[in-house]
C-alpha cells in the first residue's frame, strides 16, 4: 500500500458504503502509506475498514476464499499499462475485481472483455461507488464470476501458458 496504488479513493468508497452492513473492506499488506491510511480510517471512524499486516503467501488462498471481491488500485498518474500480480491471484482464485486504475490501462479492456469485474478509470469516488454497487448486484444475481476468472487465468496467465509462449518464442 504505497503511493503507486492511490488508496485514498478506497477510503472514500468505504465512507460512501458505510451504511451497507453487507460490505466491508480488508486491506492486507505493507507499504509507505499504511500508517497514514490506517490513521485516516480511524479519524473518519470507518469501522467497515480493517487493516492487517502482510500475510504468508500460503495463507492467501484461505483469505480469498472468505472474500467476494478483490480490489485493484493504481494511482491515476500512471502513464503505462500495468497488470498487478494481485490481479492474477484474484483471477486464479476466482474472485471478480473492482478496479480503480489509470485511464487507458490495458487492464480495463481485459476486465471488460472477459467480464471479470468492474472498472473505474476516473478516480472519482462517485463513479467508483456506482461500479462497486453494480458488481455487488451482479454477485447477488448469481453471475458466475468464478468460472470466468479462473478461465481467464488458465488461458492467459497460467504456468502452462507462459511455458508455451517461451517455447514458441525460442522456436521462431
Amino acid at each position: 500500500m504505497g503511493v503507486a496504488q492511490g488508496m485514498d479513493v478506497l477510503l472514500d468508497l468505504a465512507d460512501k458504503l458505510y451504511s451497507r452492513q453487507d460490505v466491508g473492506f480488508l486491506f492486507v499488506g505493507r507499504g509507505s502509506e499504511v500508517g497514514r491510511l490506517r490513521a485516516a480510517a480511524q479519524e473518519r471512524q470507518l469501522d467497515n475498514v480493517v487493516f492487517f499486516e502482510e500475510i504468508h503467501p500460503d495463507e492467501i488462498p484461505g483469505l480469498y476464499a472468505q472474500c467476494n471481491v478483490g480490489i485493484v488500485a493504481l494511482d491515476p498518474r500512471h502513464k503505462s499499462h500495468n497488470i498487478p500480480g494481485k490481479f492474477l491471484t484474484y483471477m486464479q482464485s476466482g474472485l471478480p475485481v473492482l478496479a480503480n486504475i489509470n485511464r487507458g490501462n490495458d487492464l480495463a479492456h481485459l476486465i471488460r472483455s472477459e467480464q471479470v469485474g468492474q472498472i473505474c478509470e476516473s478516480n472519482q469516488v462517485d463513479e467508483l461507488q456506482l461500479c462497486a454497487e453494480k458488481l455487488l448486484v451482479q454477485i447477488d444475481d448469481g453471475t458466475d464470476f468464478t468460472a470466468r476468472c479462473r478461465g481467464l487465468f488458465e488461458r492467459e496467465f497460467s504456468v502452462k501458458k507462459v511455458v508455451e509462449q517461451i517455447v514458441a518464442g525460442l522456436a521462431s
